[in-house]
């Protein structure tokens, strides 16, 4: 009970905050009554699993304080243990989901344990290494389909089938996502609260001083790796039945990896809403503007541009992000 409690307590943040969060949530819940195109609602798909990617990295680069690059692997190791087990066995998504978690958690306890010795930009690199090594293996991994992939064949499984996650319309998709969506919003919001998320802010500001304090700094570190990485495969998972067709460069290439990354450094590493906003900013900009503008004679590119411009801007006006701009904005208006 005193899980639930916290998960559900948002008491530290202003009223204003949370009712721009509940009015923003009922939009979510609504969006699909109203008219909109296939573009966009894709585009809230892709919206709602970055902002799980985003809370996931959080929890290890956020509140942590260390920049893992890697995460692409995980996408790939739930993507394809839950392709693999539909196709093959005919193994439903919610048995093969958490399968595909524990084999995820299992590869971040072994490779998360020596990697946590490392420390700064050599954890970032080796992150990025450990990645590039497992995406090389699946392109040469019969078993899985090699660089070809895997080929999830909806018609086999006269969709809509609610145990395998096989839709012909992308609604249910949505709504499906948008579940995980708020669940992981009350876990994050438990999670920064307990005991582990207190020893992770003393670890990020002084690891010497929170050893001292009797914290087992490498411990909770590959912990909080493995409560990452399970976010991350479960969110793999669910894009094996939604795209329907995975790669090893769809899935494990080194630009999700830094995508993901970017969603929560540019709304806020460190924050609860963070992660969400920096996914409601970059997604659109990166569906759109390629739309727009990359498709367009003469400047195939401009969108890319544009998007690193934006980074860049938010990033040099204020390190902590958007959510560092609407605290400071808080603080001065307070004074």
């Amino acid at each position: 009970m005193e899980t639930i409690r916290n998960a559900l307590d948002f008491s530290d943040f202003p009223r204003l905050d949370l009712t721009v969060a509940g009015a923003v949530s009922i939009a979510f819940v609504v969006f699909p009554l109203f008219p909109h195109s296939a573009f966009a609602m894709a585009t809230m798909i892709q919206f709602l699993m970055f902002s799980l990617y985003g809370m996931g990295w959080n929890t290890i680069g956020g509140y942590g304080g260390q920049v893992d690059l890697g995460k692409a692997q995980y996408v790939g190791i739930g993507a394809y243990t839950t392709a693999v087990m539909l196709i093959r066995w005919d193994v439903p998504f919610w048995v093969s989901m958490p399968i595909g978690m524990c084999l995820a958690v299992g590869w971040s306890f072994i490779i998360g344990y020596p990697l946590f010795r490392l420390k700064g930009h050599y954890f970032a690199i080796a992150t990025i290494a450990s990645t590039l090594v497992l995406k090389d293996i699946f392109e040469v991994w019969g078993f899985v389909g090699a660089a070809r992939g895997l080929e999830i064949s909806p018609i086999k499984y006269n969709p809509p089938d609610f145990l395998r996650l096989i839709f012909r319309d992308d609604i249910y998709y949505f709504y499906t996502i948008l579940g995980f969506f708020f669940l992981g919003i009350f876990y994050i919001n438990w999670f920064r609260k307990s005991r582990l998320g207190f020893q992770l802010r003393s670890i990020k500001d002084n690891e010497d001083v929170a050893r001292s304090l009797g914290i087992n700094v490498h411990w909770a570190k590959v912990k909080t790796y493995a409560i990452a990485t399970a976010f991350v495969s479960m969110v793999g998972s669910f894009h094996a039945c939604y795209i329907k067709s995975i790669e090893p460069e769809d899935t494990m290439s080194l630009d999700i990896s830094i995508l993901i990354a970017l969603m929560a450094m540019l709304g806020g590493a460190g924050s609860l809403w963070g992660p969400i906003i920096g996914a409601g900013i970059l997604i659109p900009l990166k569906s759109y503007l390629k739309e727009w503008l990359g498709a367009q004679a003469g400047l195939v590119g401009i969108d890319l541009i544009i998007y690193a411009g934006i980074i860049m801007l938010i990033s040099a006006f204020e390190p902590r992000g958007i959510w560092g701009i609407v605290e400071k904005i808080r603080r001065r208006t307070r004074s």
